[in-house]
Order: structure tokens, then C-alpha cells, then sequence
């Protein structure tokens, strides 16, 4: 009891239970009426890709260029932390952890579904589809989707928090991003930013744990022919929040760490059979013309320039992906910041950015090129089978295409399981962790108290939504998230920008 009352008198109250209120309300008002619920929610999500769509492509973008420069510049030979500081984990573990808790999870989804709704159906009016050039648009769309721009987000805002919580000695606090003047910040303000990202977070995972939840049952209905229900949902969901909340509580040099690296050699190993019993000759082709395409046309892309793609397209896709991404980016600041201590500027966007977009390249190039090619040769059967069984379906369909499908699609079935707890056990941590009372302690573990509400909350969201509304209601949600974590992002920049004109204010010791 000693033990409980001092877990909940160190909670930020004005931080922990506002986001908790709000789903809340979400949740009930959705329950009572689902009709103005829908069309008040349509309304908003037109509104914002309307008006400020064109932001999540353009700051991406700018994010890289930044990035770009920052890597060259004196600030790159910055300790995070300060001359003396010592490496919370190595950089192989480190290289895992950065991989895994941020867009793997969204890989194993889409990685095989995405490329064929862009290969049969392409947003260009001239392009005809189930061509040559609609599948270099495939494949190059799933760079752009899936490698740097991605990353880059993360990456900044990540680099951000780490020199301002380690050398700056800033609050673990999202807040902590903002440029204030000498890292001052109103209270008030401060545990506003707060609540928005963990609002916004909590959306996000939900839509991922749904992508999640929806790939096990796809397996275990073509392994074991389960049929999808609610009653499945809630058993398979269940059973991934029961993993990520303990291994959440084992804490960063147990479960997420072990985690992280035992998926990362999964994802090798199976990319490399996949490799070799497939299509391999076949596969480069498709990875090689498609990344040909990707950076002949980056620049434009990302700036919204191409005028022969549609509109309706870049908001369905690209910038609904940076919503995402910008809604998860800055909680996941926190952790990724926080386990970069002891290494320099250049070392964190080596392994934020660099490092982690090639693996996503080289993951890509393989089973979006090995499921164009299946279905291009099966007359579209992959493309059938998506539209009568769901997204989920493709990644089996593949698998039974290749060899030995009796052992990699309970690989595969894993390897989705680590890879969500991999990503929510670092999310869950680093919102207990901005929920409660600084720690004396930077390397400190938040409350097990915490960490499980958390869970339970994202665990009860996600199955109320896609018990009743199915995962399009996340997804939408999801976007709402990234809207406000948009302008935190900017400003993170902002503060990097700051920091590379300022270098003596991150050469401090600890």
C-alpha cells in the first residue's frame, strides 16, 4: 500500500488524467451518437488536410535538409550528455532499440499491401495501371513512404530532447523541444504541450495496435482457418498489452533492449530467405527501377509539385503517413533522446536516420518487390485476394506463394507480436515516465503503477474501436493526433537550428 500511495503522489495530475478524460469523452461521444460523431470528425479531417496538408510534406522535407547540414557541421562532434558521458547501451542494441520502437510495425502491415493498392490503382491519370511504370511508382512511393522522410521526423525531434534534457538540463517534458528563452516555460503551458502528446500518442498507438492485432488474426486464420471476431480481437489484443506492459516494467535494459535485438535478427533473417527462395533476380530489378524513380522525383514529391497526382491521393497516403508519424514523434522523442546519452550528434543521426532507412529500403525492396512480382505473374491474385479478405491476407499470400510458407508464416506471426511490443513497451515508458515527478535520476525508471494504466488505456481504446467501428476509426483519430504534434515538430526544429548557431550551450559537462 507504502508502495501504491507513493506511485500516485508523484504523478503530474494536471498531466496524467486529462488525456485519460479526453478518450473518454471520445469514446462516449462516438457510443451515443455515432452519426454526428462520424460527420463531425469527416468535417475536421477535411479541414485539416485542406488548409494545412501541404505543412507535414513541406517540414519533412526542410527536416532532412536540416539534418543534412547538421551532420556537417562543428555540433555534429557534440557529446549528448557532455564530454564524460557514458553509453546507456552499445550500438548494436542501440542501432535495434532506434529500428524497432519506431516503424516497424507499420512495415510488416503495408510493406506487402501498400505497393499493390499504388500498382492497380496509380494517382496518375496518364498512367495505366498494372504496368511497368505504375510499379516503379509503387515501389518508389514506398521509399518515400517508408525510409528517410520518416525518420527524419523522429530523428529531430529526438536529437532535440536528447541536448536539451542531457546538456541543457531541461525537464523530461515534451515541452522541453520548445525554444524558450533560456529554457524557461510557463508550468501551465508546459503540462498543456504535455497532455496534446499524450492524447495524440494514445491515438496512434491504438491505430497501430489495431494494424497489429489485424495481421496476427490474418495469420491465424490462414494457418489455423480462426475466423475474425470481436472474441479473437480481444483475446489476441489482450495478450499483446499483457506483453508490452511487462516488458515495459522489466525496464529499458531487459525487455525493450532484449526485444529490440531479438527482432531485428528476426527481420534479417527473414528478409534474407525471402530473398533467396523467392524471386531474387526479379526483385532487384523492381527495387533497382523503383529506386531510380524515388530519387529522380524526391524533391518534387515532397513538395507537393507534381501536379499529375491527385489530391485526394497525396491526403489518403503521403500526408496522412506524416500525420502519423508526426503524432508519435513526440513521445517518441523522449525515449529515443533518452537512450542516446554518451554518443555524438553525428553517431544519433547515423543511427536515427541513416542507419535505420536503408534497413527499411533493403526490407522494402525485398516483399514489396517479391509481392509485385507474385502478382504479377499470378494475373493480379494477390490484388483479388486483398479486396475479399483484407490488407492483412497479402503478407500470407505471398508466403504461400514461396517455399517452406509452413515456416515462415509463424516467423512472420512473431515477429508482428515482438514488433508492437518492441514499439509500445519504449511509447508506454516514456509517457510514464512524462507523467509523473522529475526523477532525481535521468536514467530512473517511472512507477509500474503508471506503466500499466497506460496500457490499459491504449488496450481498451483500441479494442472499444475496433470492436465497434473497425481500425479506419483509429486511423482517422490518429490524424488528428499529428496535427498539433505538427507545430511541437516545427518548433523542435527551430531549436535545432538554435543549437547549431549556439554550440558552447550543448558542450556542457554533466
Amino acid at each position: 500500500m507504502k508502495n501504491h500511495k507513493t506511485s500516485m503522489n508523484s504523478l503530474r495530475k494536471n498531466v496524467f488524467y486529462p488525456p485519460i478524460i479526453l478518450i473518454f469523452c471520445t469514446i462516449l461521444f462516438s457510443q451515443i451518437n455515432n452519426d454526428l460523431f462520424s460527420s463531425s470528425i469527416s468535417k475536421l479531417n477535411t479541414l485539416i488536410l485542406e488548409n494545412v496538408g501541404f505543412l507535414f510534406s513541406w517540414s519533412s522535407f526542410f527536416f532532412l535538409v536540416l539534418l543534412l547540414i547538421t551532420y556537417f557541421s562543428p555540433i555534429a562532434n557534440v557529446k549528448i550528455g557532455g564530454k564524460n558521458a557514458v553509453p546507456i547501451l552499445s550500438k548494436s542494441r542501440w542501432f535495434a532499440v532506434s529500428t524497432c520502437t519506431t516503424i516497424a510495425t507499420g512495415i510488416l502491415f503495408w510493406g506487402c499491401a501498400e505497393p499493390l493498392f499504388h500498382y492497380a490503382k496509380p494517382p496518375i491519370s496518364s498512367m495505366s495501371p498494372v504496368s511497368s511504370q505504375s510499379m516503379n511508382f509503387s515501389m518508389s512511393t514506398m521509399f518515400m513512404h517508408w525510409s528517410f522522410t520518416p525518420y527524419a521526423i523522429y530523428c529531430v525531434a529526438g536529437l532535440v530532447f536528447a541536448l536539451s534534457f542531457y546538456n541543457l538540463k531541461r525537464k523530461f517534458s515534451v515541452a522541453s523541444l520548445i525554444p524558450f528563452q533560456q529554457g524557461r516555460i510557463n508550468k501551465t503551458v508546459e503540462s498543456t504541450i504535455d497532455v496534446i502528446c499524450l492524447y495524440s500518442l494514445i491515438l496512434g498507438m491504438s491505430a497501430s495496435l489495431g494494424a497489429g492485432i489485424y495481421s496476427i488474426i490474418g495469420g491465424l486464420n490462414e494457418v489455423y482457418n480462426i475466423p475474425k471476431s470481436n472474441f479473437l480481437i480481444g483475446c489476441v489484443g489482450a495478450f499483446i498489452i499483457f506483453s508490452f506492459i511487462l516488458s515495459a516494467i522489466s525496464g529499458l535494459q531487459k525487455g525493450i533492449k532484449w526485444l529490440s535485438t531479438i527482432n531485428i535478427l528476426g527481420f534479417i533473417l527473414l528478409a534474407i530467405f525471402i530473398f533467396f527462395i523467392s524471386y531474387p533476380v526479379d526483385i532487384l530489378k523492381i527495387a533497382f527501377s523503383g529506386i531510380t524513380e524515388y530519387i529522380y522525383t524526391f524533391p518534387q514529391r515532397s513538395l507537393n509539385i507534381d501536379s499529375g497526382i491527385s489530391q485526394t491521393w497525396r491526403y489518403d497516403w503521403s500526408i496522412f503517413y506524416w500525420a502519423n508519424w508526426f503524432a508519435w514523434a513526440p513521445i517518441a522523442a523522449l525515449f529515443l533522446g533518452k537512450i542516446s546519452k554518451g554518443y555524438t550528434v553525428r553517431q544519433y543521426i547515423n543511427f536515427n536516420l541513416i542507419l535505420p532507412s536503408f534497413f527499411a529500403i533493403v526490407w522494402i525492396s525485398i516483399f514489396s518487390g517479391a509481392t509485385l512480382h507474385a502478382n504479377l505473374i499470378s494475373e493480379n491474385l494477390l490484388f483479388e485476394t486483398m479486396k475479399i479478405a483484407g490488407e492483412e491476407s497479402v503478407m500470407y499470400g505471398l508466403l504461400n506463394k514461396i517455399s517452406f510458407s509452413n515456416i515462415t508464416i509463424p516467423i512472420t506471426l512473431i515477429l508482428i507480436y515482438i514488433s508492437y511490443v518492441t514499439a509500445a513497451d519504449s511509447n508506454i515508458s516514456a509517457m510514464s515516465s512524462m507523467s509523473e515527478k522529475e526523477k532525481t535520476n535521468s536514467t530512473q525508471e517511472a512507477s509500474i503503477l503508471t506503466k500499466i494504466i497506460w496500457g490499459l488505456v491504449i488496450g481498451g481504446l483500441t479494442y472499444i474501436m475496433l470492436s465497434t467501428k473497425g481500425l479506419e476509426g483509429i486511423r482517422i483519430l490518429s490524424l488528428f493526433g499529428g496535427f498539433p504534434a505538427l507545430f511541437i515538430i516545427i518548433f523542435a526544429s527551430i531549436s535545432l537550428i538554435k543549437f547549431l548557431f549556439n554550440k558552447k550551450h550543448t558542450n556542457v559537462d554533466p
